[in-house]
């Protein structure tokens, strides 16, 4: 077996080793937790022998842990599979290219995934904070996060395009659309009923919706629109669906829920086409899946069903056989799923991991050629046929031949073994496979029954029928009257067990009326509900078959206690223990305290669990009388403490408790009895042998005197309707007490709200003149408030007026600033232009003297004259172009300068426009402003006209001269209006007149850039070029003059010196 920790790689291989997928065991990878060393049992050791590779996911801390796997489901190919554990990892698992990837982590726990989207390499996940999101398992981003559950999404059903996709919820099932990942509908219900799945029907447009009161609806999945509704269940079998499965081609629908039922539903013909019945170990369905099959055209015949003991059972649903199964009580399995092309089985374990089976390693046997029909038989050797190799014990003295044996025929039909390999269940083996004389042979020797097999043993010996519709149709009855307080008499702590128990009572009570007025039947059943509470129906039929055999003749004499039967133990008591009988009569001790106390209980208040299984493992082994000689044997093994009693309460209190009793003693003690009780007095006589309870539906139990149960009942019924009167009658007093009280109660308080009503009326007159008090003093405050507003208004508008007056001031006065900075500037500017061409002319002067220099190094060097004068006419030339050039460049630098203070010039003016224009904007404004108050002072002066015209009449002079004010305003304010126009248009035309500047300055300066010098510019400057050229001319001359004559001098020395 390979064994691989992911631990925390993100990627590797799957195994080291490749697996045959044909190998003797069927796991072709498990991913599993760690297991700790020690020995195993059998099954255990099979099953870990079966793995190939063993995955073991545990974290690197300091404590390492096992991360549980919670969801797995496989991609449209089936080769490749996703699992989320309970940390929110996402791995991806390649069984074709032996990888496996961590592909995203989600930081919450999974509850649903789905990977057979159309785009391959994406996934739907659904997390525990009820949002589903969309991720892309090659990239690992997040592609879409849909939400709209307020519950956990427990299933995500994809079409079979792909491109649709229903997230079911326990309130809700809602359609995506998985292009655009938006909702497309929702389907809402009532609270009450409940969501079980939503699901697409494979291959098809149908959408099957499945609900906890059992309809199933199909629906469109284009229009929406109800298709067809399956009809209810059969009332005989039915359960409440939990689990659903179709198949391939989406004809046959199988559910299951909290029995060992299945039904088959086939959705073309709409109806229930079969019940499969699983065997009796499983009691609840957990997960249904179909085995997908190349050769059957979608038709699938094999069903996975997995039970609530964590083993996963594949059946064929036509033949009702089981093929295999995986997983074990030790490994249970929690989910599984088959892929699409059924090759895997991936199956999510109880301890977290995740197991992978090869479909095609666990059908090889079911796959082989069956046997050949013809056998040969060898004779044996005559020395090996005495040897003790092969025994075989005869159970007959008399041959019989096997073709004319029935019976041989049935044991040969019951241990034939199928095509398959595997035998029946030995659970579900006859009455007939046990012999009830080697097991008392067996109880004889060792006590006792093992534990393991007990359960098994009784119910073989009492052949309990296991009549299911019959139960059901008792349970479904419900809960009898006589039982429906049992909790106030019977106070039990376990609610599961007080329910259980009552559903065997009312079952036993709806099978005979006799058991709803038998008051000890509760402690009875008690015993046997405790050990049988998780299956109600053995514990049923043990009671009813205890009932039928143990407890005869006991309702004879009913309602009193069974007579008859305690005499019988009295005649076998006085003849065995005379002594103990007389002490029993001299304390006026009857049957009926020391022997009925123990059969009303059978056995359970004075026995513990362990003693009371190893006694009813006697008596179910034996005649009903062993019960009888039972309760003889317990009185004479405690003689002596009995003796030693001798108050009433003493002997209840023996007899209703625990006492020291060794129950070996006793049981060996009742087999005496049984074999040494004369016959005349024996209860084997009086009583009958066993007889088990009939097949398909329950005898008829009707050993009681009838018309004293038909008295009682009718006597119970006649005070249960007087009481009924009674109450209803009490009732209606007590409605009618009520209803006084609260006439009463409701007149107390009409006058108590009259008088309060009345106080509140008197509080609010005085509150009413008090607020008109205060309402007048505020009046005049408020007056006097308006006044001190007015006289702050006029301060106000001042402070403003004096405000605007002082910021046009500090503006004008900025202005100037600005004005004397720029004028300081220019001139730095000029001082600093004529300084540099100071510098110029000094750095030209010197360039000057330097050629001067070299001028002279040229004559002394150059001896003739003819060549000095043409190097003086070449120099000369020379820089005149230079000089030219430099003058030229001047005349370019000049017109640059003369540009750049032409644009300055321009800049200035329009700084000067643009700030006549705000002076002129703030004029308007004040102006608006002043019209705005001129309008505010109309409008309240028109208001106090008019409250002056209303209340002071007096005051109509004053008024007319307001009202004459007022037109004034009117007149003033339609002047500054016209005014303001006046204004506007000066300003529209300020506006044309600076564009029209501006555009012709644009266009001057446009025409000074085509010809920089004008006319007369160029005039005076080639005036005063001329005149500087000549002068540079006339100094070169001077100069050529003065180097000349220096140089004839110095030739004229040295001849003087050679003379």
């Amino acid at each position: 077996m390979q064994s691989t920790d992911l631990g925390n790689k993100e990627s590797g291989k799957l195994w080291h080793r490749k697996p045959s997928p044909a190998a003797r065991d069927g796991n072709h990878c498990r991913i599993a937790s760690r297991r700790a060393a020690g020995g195993e049992g059998r099954a255990d050791r099979q099953e870990t022998s079966k793995i190939i590779v063993n995955i073991i996911h545990s974290s690197s801390d300091y404590l390492p842990k096992v991360l549980r796997f919670l969801n797995v489901a496989f991609d449209s190919s089936g080769d490749c599979l996703i699992a989320g554990d309970h940390q929110g990892n996402i791995y991806v698992f390649d069984l074709y290219g032996n990888r496996f990837n961590l592909v995203q982590r989600t930081a919450q726990a999974c509850t649903a995934l789905a990977f057979n989207l159309r785009r391959k390499s994406e996934f739907l996940v659904a997390l525990a904070d009820y949002s589903i999101k969309c991720f892309d398992s090659v990239t690992k981003e997040l592609v879409s996060w849909m939400r709209g559950h307020e519950s956990s999404v427990f299933s995500i059903s994809v079409h079979a395009s792909g491109r649709y996709a229903i997230t079911t919820s326990s309130d809700t099932a809602q359609l995506w659309d998985l292009d655009t990942f938006q909702r497309k509908r929702k389907l809402n219900i009532l609270q009450s009923v409940g969501i079980q799945k939503v699901f697409f029907l494979p291959l098809s447009n149908t959408i099957l919706s499945c609900f906890k009161d059992n309809s199933i609806f199909a629906w469109e999945c284009d229009t929406l629109s109800c298709k067809y509704q399956l009809p209810a269940p059969p009332e005989s079998s039915s359960i409440l669906y939990k689990v659903f499965a179709v198949t391939r081609d989406g004809r046959i629908l199988a559910a299951g829920g909290k029995s060992n039922h299945l039904h088959l539903w086939c959705l073309e013909a709409k109806q229930l086409f079969r019940i499969i019945q699983m065997p009796t170990k499983v009691r609840a369905i957990r997960h249904l899946e179909f085995l997908p099959d190349s050769f059957d055209a979608g038709s699938n015949q094999v069903l996975g069903v997995l039970s609530q003991d964590g083993i996963m059972r594949f059946v064929n649903i036509q033949t009702c056989k089981l093929l295999f199964e995986i997983g074990s009580l030790d490994e249970g399995i929690s989910s599984s799923v088959i892929s699409p092309h059924g090759r895997y089985i991936a199956s999510i374990m109880e301890n977290g991991s995740l197991n992978i089976y090869s479909v095609q390693a666990l059908t090889q046997e079911i796959n082989k050629p069956p046997p050949p029909l013809v056998k040969v038989i060898e004779d044996l050797p005559k020395s090996k046929l005495n040897s003790g190799g092969l025994k075989m014990k005869v159970t007959s003295g008399r041959v019989q031949r096997p073709a004319k044996s029935r019976e041989n025929k049935i044991q040969a039909r019951i241990l034939k073994q199928d095509l398959t390999g595997n035998f029946e269940n030995k659970e579900n083996e006859v009455s007939d496979g046990l012999n009830k004389k080697r097991l008392q042979i067996l109880l004889k020797g060792y006590g006792e029954y093992p534990t393991k097999y007990r359960m098994f043993i009784w119910r073989s010996l009492l052949q309990l029928p296991e009549n299911h519709t019959a139960f059901s149709s008792l349970v479904d009855k419900g809960v009898h009257v006589a039982f429906l307080n049992l909790q106030k008499k019977y106070p039990i702590k376990s609610r599961k067990l007080l329910r259980v128990l009552q559903r065997t009572l009312s079952a036993l009570a709806h099978w005979s009326a006799i058991f709803s007025d038998t008051p000890y039947l509760p402690l009875l059943a008690f015993p046997f509900v405790k050990l049988f509470q998780n299956n109600q129906l053995i514990c049923f039929e043990v009671v009813a078959t205890l009932i039928i055999n143990w407890c005869q003749h006991w309702f004879e004499y009913f309602p009193n206690p069974p007579i008859n039967i305690l005499s019988m133990i009295e005649n076998v008591l006085a003849f065995h223990d005379k002594e103990l009988l007389q002490h029993f009569i001299d304390h006026d001790i009857t049957s009926q305290l020391y022997a009925w106390p123990l059969l009303e209980t059978v056995f359970s208040e004075v026995l513990t669990r362990e003693e009371w299984l190893k006694l009813f493992d006697n008596i179910f082994s034996n005649h009903p009388s062993f019960l009888l000689m039972t309760v003889v044997a317990y009185n004479t093994c405690s003689r002596a403490p009995l003796l030693n009693c001798s108050l009433r309460d003493d002997f209840e209190y023996f007899f209703h408790h625990r006492n020291n009793l060794d129950i070996s003693v006793v049981i060996r003690e009742v087999y005496h009895l049984m074999d040494t009780t004369p016959t005349d007095i024996h209860p084997n006589g009086k009583l009958d042998a066993f007889v088990a309870l009939t097949k398909g539906q329950y005898p008829v139990f009707n050993q009681y005197p009838k018309f004293i149960v038909d008295y009682q009942t009718q006597e119970r019924e006649r005070i249960r309707n007087d009481e009924l009167d009674f109450l209803r009658e009490r009732q209606m007093v007590e409605d009618m007490q009520a209803e006084v009280d609260q006439q009463r109660v409701e007149d107390e308080a009409w006058y108590q709200k009259q008088e309060l009503l009345r106080k509140a009326e008197e509080t609010r007159r005085e509150m009413l003149l008090q607020e008109e008090e205060k309402m007048v003093q505020q009046r005049q405050r408020l007056a006097s408030v308006k006044r001190e507003l007015r006289a702050k208004e006029m301060h106000l508008q001042d402070a403003t007026r004096r405000r605007f007056l002082k910021l046009q001031q500090d503006q004008h006065e900025m202005e100037l600033r600005r004005l004397n900075d720029e004028i300081e500037r220019k001139v730095h500017m000029r001082d600093q232009e004529i300084a540099t061409t100071a510098k110029d002319l000094e750095m030209r002067h010197l360039e000057l003297e330097s050629q001067k220099r070299l001028y002279e190094k040229n004559l002394l060097r150059n001896q003739e004259a003819v060549a000095k004068e043409m190097r003086e006419d070449a120099d000369t030339y020379r820089r005149k172009v230079d000089l030219e050039e430099h003058m030229f460049h001047k005349l370019i630098e000049a017109g640059q300068t003369q540009n750049q203070k032409t644009q300055k010039l321009i800049e200035e003016n329009l700084a000067e426009a643009e700030q006549a224009c705000l002076n002129a904007d703030w004029r308007i404004q004040a102006l608006h402003k002043q019209r705005c108050d001129d309008l505010q002072r109309n409008a309240c002066y028109q208001e106090v006209a008019k409250l002056l015209r209303e209340n002071r009449r007096k005051e109509t002079e004053v008024l007319n001269a307001m009202v004459g004010e007022g037109a004034k305003k009117w007149e003033e304010a339609k002047e500054k209006d016209f005014h303001l126009k006046s204004e506007k248009k000066a300003s529209a035309l300020s506006d044309a007149s600076r564009k029209w500047f501006l555009e012709k300055e644009l266009d001057d300066a446009l025409e000074h850039a085509e010809h920089p010098y004008n006319t007369v510019s160029l005039n005076q400057r080639r005036v005063q070029w001329d005149t500087m050229e000549q002068d540079l001319m006339e100094r070169v001359r001077n100069l050529r003059q003065r180097l000349t004559a220096q140089a004839r001098n110095r030739c004229r020395t040295p001849h003087l010196l050679a003379t």
